[in-house]
C-alpha cells in the first residue's frame, strides 16, 4: 500500500455498518468536523470520487462516503471495490455495529421495516445484513459498537476519534471495563488486571474509584503492578509502529478488572502517561463501566 500522508491528497473514509447502528449520526459528526459527506453512494462511484479528491485535494481534503445495504445488489461490490482502491490510496473504513436485540428495539421504536427483511421479521433482515457485511467488518479500520450509546454519545465518540486525524497517524482508545459486564466487542487488545488484589475488599477504598489517589497508590504498590504497566507500554510500541505502517488509524486497548471501577481505571491512566510521547499516536481514555453499580 502506498504510504500517503494526510494532506497530500484528499482523505476518503467509507462509513458503513448495520442499519440502525448510527451511520447517519456518525456521518453528521464527521460533517461537523469539516468532512465533506456523501450519503448512499453506489460502490461503483468510489473510483470517480477518489479521482475527484485527487484533483481537488485542497477543496476536498476529507471526504466521508456512507455506503450501505440501501444500495441493494450494488452493495455486493463494495468489499472488492475497497480492496482494489486501497492498493493505491489511503481509504479508511468505519463500521457501525450494535447487538441484534438493540437493533430490533430501534427499528420497533421508529416503526420502520428493516431494508432486507422482505416478508420476514426485523430480526430476519438483521441476520441477513450481518452475514452480508461480515467481510467488511473484518477489514474495517475502526469498529464502533453503539449498543450503549444514544445519538449524542455516538457523535461525541466520533468527534474524539477523528478530531486529531490531521496530525496523528494512529489514535488509540485506552478503555477500562469490568469483566462482569462483558468484554468490549470492539477491543483490539485486552489485558486482565484481576491478577492484582481488589481494592473493593478494602473498606476504606471500596467507595472510591481508580481516579482517586488513594486507590492509585494502593494498586501501584501491589507486586507486579508497575512492572506490568511498564512492560505493556513497551510491548505496545512495536504494535503502534506496525499499525502506522499498515495505515490502521484506530485501535482499542481494553484493560479489565472485575467491576471496571478500581484496578482497570488506575492502569488505563498509568498506561496513558507512558504512551503520551509515542510517536504519531494520539491517546484517548474512556472508562466504560465507571459509575455502574
Amino acid at each position: 500500500m502506498t504510504d500517503v500522508e494526510p494532506g497530500q491528497t484528499g482523505e476518503v473514509m467509507v462509513v458503513t455498518g448495520m442499519s440502525g447502528a448510527g451511520r447517519s449520526t456518525a456521518a453528521n459528526a464527521l460533517e461537523d468536523l469539516g468532512w465533506y459527506v456523501v450519503d448512499n453512494l453506489p460502490p461503483q462511484m468510489l473510483r470517480p470520487l477518489l479521482d475527484l479528491t485527487e484533483l481537488a485535494a485542497e477543496a476536498l481534503p476529507r471526504v466521508a462516503v456512507v455506503v450501505d445495504v440501501r444500495g441493494r445488489d450494488l452493495f455486493a461490490d463494495l468489499p472488492e471495490a475497497i480492496r482494489a482502491l486501497r492498493e493505491g490510496r489511503q481509504i479508511r473504513v468505519m463500521f457501525l455495529d450494535a447487538a441484534d436485540d438493540v437493533l430490533v428495539r430501534r427499528f420497533e421504536a421508529v416503526r420502520r421495516p428493516h431494508p432486507l427483511q422482505g416478508d420476514g421479521t426485523i430480526l430476519d433482515g438483521i441476520l441477513l445484513e450481518r452475514d452480508r457485511l461480515a467481510p467488511l467488518r473484518e477489514t474495517a479500520d475502526v469498529i464502533i459498537d453503539t449498543s450503549r450509546y444514544n445519538i449524542h454519545q455516538l457523535a461525541t465518540q466520533v468527534a474524539e476519534l477523528f478530531a486529531d486525524a490531521a496530525v496523528a497517524r494512529h489514535t488509540v482508545t485506552l478503555l477500562s471495563f469490568g469483566f462482569k459486564y462483558g468484554l468490549p466487542p470492539d477491543a483490539d487488545l485486552v489485558a486482565d488486571m484481576r491478577f492484582l488484589p481488589n481494592p473493593f475488599w478494602n473498606e476504606e477504598l471500596r467507595s472510591l474509584t481508580g481516579e482517586d489517589d488513594a486507590v492509585r497508590d494502593y494498586v501501584l504498590e501491589q507486586e507486579g503492578a508497575r512492572e506490568f504497566v511498564d512492560a505493556y507500554a513497551a510491548a505496545l510500541h512495536p504494535v503502534f509502529e506496525g499499525y502506522q505502517r499498515e495505515n490502521k488509524r484506530h485501535s482499542v486497548v481494553a484493560i479489565g478488572c472485575t467491576g471496571g471501577k478500581h484496578r482497570s481505571v488506575v492502569m488505563v491512566r498509568e498506561l496513558a502517561e507512558r504512551l503520551a510521547d509515542e510517536p504519531g499516536v494520539a491517546v484517548r481514555i474512556k472508562h466504560r463501566d465507571l459509575g455502574r453499580e
